[in-house]
């Protein structure tokens, strides 16, 4: 329906053989119309989940009905976001802090901002913004938050990138800075060294002038992932056979032995980082993926003692950090621009969201970061 205001018209006499009201309905100028319409977001397309539950089962991508925008709002049309493990164990009910349901999944992307409430400063439409610290809600064609949630970026910053740098890279930045005082020319030792994470440990490490020593799984085409990783700055990349040596040390040659190791796996895979610490050494540990307990042999501790940690970004981001993970971030984001960090993804319109979402799950075989395009 159009818009409508009542006007005031003051009559000199009866016309055309009788009275008239004192007022009648005009139109707004179009001009006006749109600055109504400014007040609510469009419509969005979002991937909606009803309940917990497997992924490919209780996710549907959703029509949503426009949003109101209040002072303080910002709607920004998402340009990309990632799926995450963590995204999926949100959906599967499995991760510890997740948002109530009905919820629209994701946890990070980047957007460009479409439209301000009357009290916004400080951002326009056109600007590129992340929700940092990272938000429930990224994967849907239009979000609508408080300013305060978002963060304007630099619109050179390659998108796939600018999409998924609040959690990998960050975690990677964050352990190598919070538990050991590394300098140029120390070490550091981890699994999962084809994650995105580590993947940013081996480029980070390098740019730090730090040694990465870098284990991967035994599997069809090793040598080709040896290879791509020593390529990203990695100083050594072994596979799981070849570390059931008694004394690795033999294996590192000019390379010292590392403060801190890094475990995503677990299961014999944790035990393989412990081989390589130093007396006194750490192990951080900030994933499962095998979904089996850590192994530690008795004579670590006792011989070496060894230190056993955990790290978990959304609990460092939950301390009072979002200046310090704002300015992070913008290092991170320098770091892609510059081509000194990068990572493998692989970009998916929405419309096939169900193809990505299989390929994140695993059903088709090992595959890089899956990245929503919108």
């Amino acid at each position: 329906m159009a818009a409508v205001r009542l006007i005031q018209i003051h009559l000199k006499a009866a016309l055309h053989g009788g009275p008239r009201p004192p007022w009648r309905l005009c139109r707004l100028p179009n001009r006006i119309v749109r600055s109504f319409s400014s007040a609510m977001s469009p419509a969005s397309k979002a991937v909606v989940y009803e309940e917990q539950g497997p992924p490919d089962v209780v996710c549907k991508v959703k029509e949503l009905p426009p949003v109101p925008l209040k002072d303080e709002d910002v709607c920004v049309r998402m340009l990309a976001a990632p799926i995450n493990p963590s995204d999926i164990n949100r959906v599967e009910g499995v991760y510890p802090v997740r948002p109530a349901v009905p919820a629209v999944g994701g946890y990070e992307g980047v957007g460009e901002v479409h439209s301000v409430g009357s009290a916004v400063k400080g951002l326009c439409p056109g600007d590129w913004v992340i929700p940092s610290p990272p938000s429930s809600g990224t994967w849907q064609t239009y979000v609508v938050k408080e300013q305060s949630v978002w963060h304007r970026i630099d619109k050179s910053t390659p998108m796939e990138y600018a999409a998924t740098i609040t959690v990998n890279p960050l975690t990677a930045l964050r352990m190598l800075e919070d538990f050991v005082d590394l300098k140029s020319g120390d070490a550091v030792v981890q699994n999962g060294a084809t994650s995105i994470v580590g993947q940013c440990i081996i480029q980070l490490a390098r740019v730090r002038g730090i040694h990465s020593i870098n284990i991967i799984r035994d599997r069809p085409g090793s040598d080709e992932v040896k290879q791509r990783l020593k390529k990203l700055g990695a100083s050594e990349v072994f596979t799981e056979n070849q570390l059931e040596v008694k004394n690795v040390k033999s294996l590192l040659a000019d390379i010292p032995e590392p403060a801190i190791g890094f475990n995503c796996v677990g299961g014999n895979a944790s035990s393989l980082v412990l081989k390589f610490l130093s007396q006194g050494g750490t192990m951080v540990t900030y994933g499962g993926m095998s979904k089996r307990p850590i192994i530690v042999p008795t004579s670590s501790f006792i011989f070496k003692d060894l230190s056993l940690r955990g790290f978990w970004l959304q609990k460092w981001l939950s301390s009072e950090k979002t200046k310090e993970c704002r300015e992070m971030i913008d290092y991170l984001l320098s770091l892609t621009r510059s081509g000194e960090l990068k990572y493998d993804m692989e970009l998916c319109p929405f419309d096939q969201f169900p193809t990505a979402l299989d390929k994140a799950l695993g059903k088709l075989g090992s595959q890089p970061k899956q990245v929503i395009t919108f």
